[in-house]
């Protein structure tokens, strides 16, 4: 089945396509969704509320870009929203300085996707949640601040002090 004709079958609710979209996409959405949220049933709950959003909003999906980062997209917005619901993003040294030095920062691809998503689950809230907005969904930090409602200044120091926690925490697990 092409996008396109995918696309057509779920403006006419066709169940058997919402399934398969679902069947299709939701391990990587829930991966998405977990990378924000501690818990597996919230972001369960997000995917759940996502795809809900998906099937009922399809029809303001324009064809402009890609259909699946259209659904991405939507599954960071619910995230956001949940993670912001079950606790207030706090945002820690909001003031700090940042260093003029390159960044240098980099994971170590022996590194499995559960170390990894350990690693920021020991992240604060909001360190967590802009590192993943800039560094795996590739939002600009103007557009980091403007979703969570914070500075750019904020946004970029927040990214800062997450690296640097997270290189601290690989050095304590001898990367």
């Amino acid at each position: 089945m092409t996008e396109s004709i995918l696309i057509d079958k779920l403006r006419e609710q066709d169940r058997a396509a919402q399934k398969w979209l679902y069947d299709r996409y939701s391990p990587l959405m829930f991966s998405v969704c977990r990378r924000y949220l501690r818990s597996g049933e919230d972001a369960e709950e997000a995917l759940v509320s996502g795809f809900y959003k998906v099937f009922s909003q399809i029809e303001y999906f324009a064809g402009a870009g890609s259909f699946e980062g259209w659904i991405r997209r939507i599954m960071v917005n619910e995230s956001l929203m949940m993670l912001r619901k079950k606790q207030p993003l706090v945002f820690p040294g909001e003031e700090s300085a940042f260093p003029d030095k390159a960044d240098s920062f980099s994971v170590d691809a022996e590194l499995s996707a559960r170390e990894i998503l350990d690693l920021l689950d020991h992240l604060p809230p909001g360190y967590r949640t802009v590192f993943n907005l800039y560094v795996l969904e590739g939002y600009k930090h103007q557009e980091i601040a403007d979703m969570l409602g914070i500075s750019i200044n904020t946004s970029k120091s927040q990214l800062v002090l997450a690296k640097e926690k997270l290189r601290n925490l690989l050095k304590l697990k001898g990367y």
